[in-house]
């Protein structure tokens, strides 16, 4: 006789938090995956390994075309964790599941003492503690390296290396070359401004408007530049 024992164990479930990049496309797809696909080719590895929302709050698709859309971003390789925005109806069986309450806060702590940024042997963000209004990291942002920071502005004494990211819901402040990623005004904050001392950046954004630095005037590679959006366009002059 078989003698069957169960061993009755608990269920660990832990919570965790994710920071996820969100897209929010606009018609004609056509156009917008062009510009997506502009973007990936000109920051390689931009969306790889990075968790995405798509917000679909102010396109009018039906459930059909966000099948298409979520299956033609599958083929670039973005994964998309989750939709925003959309009515129930639009998320059918084997879509991401629908999200909602999404809120701007830091997924990372920050020591009590004054923010260090550490190099972890595979590095992948900047841990934090509290949630004042500036980060200030006193060493160079390594490549593979990310610093997030959604509560204001992150300034680095320091540089950038090609490869690395900087996310700031404010402004971001580089005292050196800037090669890496700048992503200000991150959670809707179109004041936002990106200062360095040398710029030679792979891609710069604020409020979410991107630009690669080959898309700047060519006499501002190089220089101490601040960058600012205007009328949904970034705009750039050399600091004196």
């Amino acid at each position: 006789m078989t003698k069957l024992l169960t061993d009755a164990r608990s269920i660990r479930i832990k919570g965790r938090s994710f920071l996820a990049v969100m897209l929010s496309p606009d018609l004609p797809l056509d156009d917008w995956l062009v510009r997506l696909d502009d973007l990936a080719a000109r920051s390689a590895g931009f969306f790889l390994g990075r968790p995405v929302v798509l917000d679909i709050g102010e396109l009018e698709i039906d459930r059909a075309q966000l099948k298409e859309l979520i299956a033609a971003l599958g083929e670039r390789n973005v994964s998309i964790m989750g939709i925003e925005g959309g009515r129930p109806s639009l998320i059918g069986p084997g879509m991401p599941p629908a999200l909602k309450g999404g809120r701007p806060v830091s997924d990372f702590e920050m020591p009590q003492n004054e923010p260090v940024l550490e190099a972890p042997r595979k590095p992948d963000a900047i841990e934090t503690r509290q949630t004042p209004q500036s980060l200030v990291i006193r060493e160079p942002v390594r490549s593979g390296q990310s610093v997030i920071f959604a509560e204001g502005d992150v300034t680095i004494i320091g540089s950038v290396s090609s490869g690395a990211e900087v996310i700031a819901g404010g402004s971001i402040h580089v005292y050196g070359a800037l090669r890496g990623r700048a992503m200000a005004g991150s959670l809707g904050n179109a004041s936002a401004r990106i200062f360095c001392r040398r710029l030679e950046a792979e891609l710069v954004a604020i409020d979410g408007i991107y630009k690669m630095a080959e898309d700047l005037e060519p006499g501002l590679r190089g220089q101490a530049v601040q960058l600012w959006l205007e009328d949904d366009a970034i705009k750039a002059e050399k600091l004196s």
